[in-house]
């Protein structure tokens, strides 16, 4: 089943494209990795599918049906959005972090069991990587069918990356749709069932996780041009 979809999504800011020509789906069940360098309209191309940017052309399908519906309405029919900024309130425990966001506590700590000890402890106190495990504990916990990560990895240690990148990958697993926002290619193709590698606002190549780790060092060289 096809959760989301772009086709031939033009987007950016103040009717100035960023991203031109978008064309990407992601299905049930599987991870897809968008890929690029800095400023190749990653998260631009993320943020109008979520609907928090407004689209200039083309069209975005969200559960089979076309939408401009913002980010607050697609949430509310199964998308979740986890962005680059950690989003927790740093004054609050561990545990109220939680409950705030009206998710099940057990549910998330299925996820993260490593959060179990620091129920009590302010967010504000937790290491990136914590900070990081609660807010996609948070995001999961609510059972979307859909998760939009934009760069999990950010400042992170490889070993944290590898805990939450998989964490991303068993709950595919379970049926949800990922696509995920990533400059680490590696990490990325290691969970992805597909991906998009984007630089300039387009996409440049596109494949199966498979074909594309045989290409990591192609994937890199575009980077640079």
């Amino acid at each position: 089943m096809t959760l989301l979809a772009a086709r031939g999504l033009t987007c950016g800011y103040n009717d100035v494209p960023v991203v031109q020509r978008l064309d990407l789906e992601v299905q049930a069940g599987e991870v897809v990795a968008l890929l690029g360098p800095n400023g190749a309209g990653k998260t631009t191309a993320l943020m109008t599918l979520s609907g928090e940017l407004p689209l200039i052309s083309g069209e975005v399908i969200f559960n089979g049906e076309s939408t401009r519906a913002p980010l607050h309405k697609r949430v509310r029919g199964g998308m979740a959005v986890v962005t680059e900024e950690r989003s927790v309130f740093m004054g609050m425990s561990t545990v109220n972090n939680l409950r705030v966001g009206r998710v099940d506590t057990r549910r998330a700590l299925e996820r993260f069991p490593e959060l179990n000890e620091r129920l009590k402890v302010p967010a504000g106190l937790l290491s990136g990587g914590e900070q990081q495990m609660l807010t996609l504990a948070r995001a999961l916990a609510r059972e979307p069918t859909l998760l939009l990560a934009d760069e999990l990895s950010l400042g992170l240690a490889p070993k944290v990356v590898e805990r939450l990148l998989r964490s991303v990958r068993d709950a595919a697993d379970q049926g949800l749709g990922v696509l995920l926002v990533e400059q680490h290619i590696p990490r990325a193709l290691d969970v992805a069932d597909r991906a998009y590698v984007m630089r300039r606002g387009q996409v440049v190549m596109q494949g199966s996780g498979a074909e594309l780790r045989d290409r990591v060092e192609e994937i890199e060289a575009a980077y640079l041009t």
